[in-house]
């Protein structure tokens, strides 16, 4: 199967297949329509600067009619047997991997990351909905003695009702695929309001969605470029039940308190400042290729990257050495083009930002081992970069990076270090390499994190609970967990003597 779309050239002769203009427009209920009034924005390669598409521009009154077309789809959703819904995600997941290649390169296209990150996005968002289809059978209740006698404890799990979900731009597929697909799977419907970077990824979901029997009104997309606007107007009608959201915690905390006035069910997936522990007796080979995995994954430019490297001092040098090696070796280039590693940043202001951690870091003492300087020309590029001696008061060290940028710091003790990796207000995932059993379960539970990488760089996996402590945010998404937040519980009870 392929969705209908236009051709359009990449770099060197590459083609990718652009939704088409009906399929750029709002998915609400069993319809894609314009924006009211008709505006539109536009979507940008970032690894060209050009315009690659328009895509319809929602306001309040669209996402309004996203949620009444979600609520109206509710009752029929919820009662659908767990079988159907289940058969449906399946249908999705294997959509997804028939098309794997259409949509990896329209992730590179308006995201910018390199074409074997973008495939193994899609294969990783995918597998939400192969996971959460087989979940979708398996929610059950209870049915006990009460332990007084006289009567029995019922529980019935029911879906809490329409839930709005605003997604992130640094993974446009799997982001959305993570809520939508447990979401769906206990019988919820959905109104998405992807980054208005990276909207047509998630146009081209819907579109999927739509074709595999998916009923009109459960999976509602309404992109904008006003999106404080959108959300506060979905967050205050009574009729949204759920919110799940995915970035900064600075509008994680807005959201939060919009939330509280109609006390909505919340996962929230805020920022991260991961520390990466190198301990003297680690597998250098290990460390350094998780490292690689843990900093360079999607250029940096996630909230499980490594933030904050800490090498233990008798290995410094030769870790360091190694591990600025590889980050040279990398080459820097459009995501579509052969042999790239490391694509374009998101936007103009994402490598300023960088530019300047950078620059504040080198004011204060640290120094560039490799990068530092952004290379000419067009696009918004940044090149892999490694600095030593980067002082405590480094704004990089207290900051999400985003991005390509890696700061090695030493440390000479488990408790110094164990101290430098929590002084955050995040706890997102922190990383640790050594091979002395003990030593690793000690800093897996030091560590104030949601998540731990023992001897790994890579910890995300529909499979297991992803979610973080403190500022990092609430909740879990996917594994059983996940599907949990989507579930409402009723409790009866039935006198029988």
């Amino acid at each position: 199967m392929r969705a209908p779309g236009c051709r359009c050239p990449g770099p060197g002769g590459d083609r990718v297949n652009v939704p088409a203009p009906e399929h750029r427009r709002l998915r609400i209920g069993d319809t894609w329509r314009d924006a009211t009034g008709g505006a539109t924005f536009t979507v940008e390669d970032p690894a060209t600067g050009k315009t690659i598409a328009e895509v319809a521009d929602a306001g309040v009154a669209d996402g309004l009619a996203a949620l009444a077309a979600a609520s109206e789809a509710m009752p029929r959703w919820a009662a659908t047997p767990p079988r159907k819904r289940s058969e449906m995600l399946t249908a999705t997941y294997r959509a997804l991997t028939e098309r794997s290649e259409d949509v990896a390169r329209l992730i590179t296209l308006e995201m910018g990351k390199p074409l074997a990150e973008a495939r193994a996005e899609v294969a990783y968002g995918a597998e939400f909905f192969r996971w959460f289809a087989e979940e979708a059978v398996r929610v059950e209740g209870r049915y006990s003695t009460a332990p007084a006698g006289g009567y029995r404890i019922l529980t019935v799990p029911k879906p809490v009702g329409p839930c709005v979900f605003v997604t992130p731009w640094n993974f446009p597929l799997a982001m959305g695929a993570r809520k939508i697909a447990p979401a769906l799977a206990a019988g919820c419907t959905t109104i998405t309001k992807p980054a208005s970077q990276t909207p047509l990824t998630m146009l081209f979901l819907a579109r999927i969605m739509e074709e595999v029997g998916v009923p009109p009104g459960v999976v509602n997309v309404v992109p904008t470029t006003r999106a404080g606007a959108v959300v506060s107007a979905l967050l205050a009608d009574n009729r949204t039940r759920k919110l799940s959201f995915t970035g900064s915690t600075e509008v994680g905390r807005v959201l939060l308190r919009q939330a509280a006035d109609n006390v909505l069910r919340t996962s929230m997936e805020l920022g991260g400042n991961a520390a990466l522990i190198v301990c003297a007796d680690a597998d250098l080979d290990v460390a350094v290729d998780g490292a690689m995995v843990a900093k360079m994954r999607n250029i940096g430019e996630s909230c499980v990257a490594a933030n904050r490297i800490y090498v233990e001092e008798p290995v410094r040098e030769e870790f360091t050495a190694r591990f600025a090696e590889r980050m040279a070796a990398l080459s820097v280039g459009h995501g579509l083009d052969d042999g790239v590693d490391v694509g374009a940043l998101i936007d103009e202001n994402a490598v300023s930002r960088i530019a300047e951690l950078v620059a504040d870091a080198v004011d204060r003492g640290a120094r560039v081992v490799v990068g530092g300087e952004r290379p000419a020309g067009p696009g918004h590029f940044y090149p892999p970069t490694v600095l030593v001696d980067v002082p405590d008061g480094a704004l990089m060290l207290g900051a999400e990076i985003f991005g390509p940028v890696a700061p090695i710091i030493s440390f000479t003790s488990d408790d110094d270090v164990l101290r430098r990796a929590n002084d955050t207000e995040h706890g997102l995932v922190g990383y640790v390499f050594t091979r002395d059993l003990r030593r690793a379960l000690r800093f897996a539970e030091g560590l104030d994190t949601g998540m731990v990488g023992i001897n790994r760089g890579l910890i995300s996996d529909p499979s297991a609970p992803f979610g973080g402590v403190k500022q990092s945010g609430i909740g879990k998404e996917g594994s059983h967990e996940g599907i949990l937040e989507y579930l409402d519980l009723t409790y009866a009870a039935i006198d029988l003597p």
